[in-house]
């Protein structure tokens, strides 16, 4: 085998037995822009399919406004569970630089204790240009935890607005996390993100703010109870409940909230009509950055770049220029 080959054979192996760096490996494949790395990441994939057949966790979308104290509940949550025996994967998107493309990647350093787990997998990946608070390739990443044996994989978003809604195309529950309101936190965030939460955990429910978190609490239930409860869900979901992450308080009765949920979705047909959902919304997703990629490449990036040019210069509407262009790819 040629020097930096990756043994594709040998790299499904590791990840099927659940050794840890053979993951960070095979994520930093599937992540890669490279053509041959994009051929060897499917195939991968493939092979993983075949290797450990149904083996599946437990997806767990965690979103919050900035400050709410993510990466300390994660870190709490995540200990939690490893400490019942459980094995946790946390996929952390960091938001990266529109002008230089870098991003911090800090989760590890802002979840010390949790890193040091060996039950426990931390993987810190940028956006990059990609919408919806996840990066491209998390779900295939989400898909490597799994081949790898943890029974839970958190996905944490690079924060809440609009777009954190693409989230929910990822996960089995999705979970909404945020701090006691300011005053017109409620309004802020966003009526989208609210539709697709299973639980608003209201965070930093200890000491002083604990009165002001129980008043969030209620003022979130009394949102909930005005959106229309969906068919997937069970009488009282979605709810809003207190916990605090520094004192580890109400972390095991939000866990116990989420496994009634998913149990209840298993055995009503909703989880797996929810995955099968997910498969073809990043299916269509997937051709969809195929084409635009596939007008960065000559002759058609010649003209793109025609087009682009009469738009700059008036001579088109950006609606009229995307016509043209379509039109000649058909």
């Amino acid at each position: 085998m040629a020097r930096g080959e990756i043994d594709v054979a040998a790299l499904t192996a590791g990840v099927a037995a659940g050794d840890r760096r053979a993951l960070a490996r095979a994520i930093t494949l599937v992540e890669s822009g490279r053509a041959d790395h994009r051929a060897q990441a499917l195939d991968l994939l493939g092979r993983l399919r075949g290797a450990v057949p149904g083996r599946q966790a437990l997806r767990l979308g965690l979103s919050g406004t900035p400050g709410v104290g993510k990466s300390t509940f994660i870190e709490a949550f995540g200990l939690m569970l490893t400490g019942q025996g459980k094995r946790v994967a946390v996929l952390a998107v960091d938001p990266s630089s529109a002008r230089s493309g870098g991003s911090i990647l800090g989760d590890k350093t802002r979840m010390e204790r949790l890193s040091r787990d060996p039950q426990a997998f931390i993987r810190p990946s940028p956006s990059q240009a990609q919408m919806g608070g996840v990066a491209r390739r998390t779900r295939e990443a989400v898909a490597l935890c799994e081949a790898a044996g943890f029974d839970l994989v958190l996905i944490e978003t690079v924060g809440v607005g609009q777009s954190e809604t693409v989230v929910s195309e990822l996960c089995d529950l999705f979970l909404l996390l945020l701090a006691p309101a300011g005053g017109d936190e409620l309004q802020g965030v966003k009526r989208g993100i609210m539709e697709m939460a299973d639980l608003i955990l209201v965070n930093k429910a200890d000491g002083d703010l604990k009165p002001a978190a129980l008043r969030t609490m209620a003022d979130y239930a009394g949102a909930l109870r005005l959106l229309r409860r969906r068919p997937q869900d069970p009488e009282g979901f979605p709810k809003a409940l207190c916990v605090s992450a520094r004192e580890t308080s109400g972390l095991t009765a939000a866990w116990e909230e989420m496994q009634a949920l998913a149990l209840w979705r298993q055995e009503n047909g909703h989880w797996t009509a929810r995955r099968a959902a997910q498969a073809r919304h990043w299916f269509e997703e997937e051709v969809r950055q195929g084409l635009l990629s596939a007008l960065t490449r000559d002759p058609a990036r010649t003209r793109m770049e025609e087009l682009g040019q009469a738009v700059t210069q008036g001579a088109l509407t950006p609606e009229a220029a995307a016509v043209d262009l379509l039109r000649s790819l058909t």
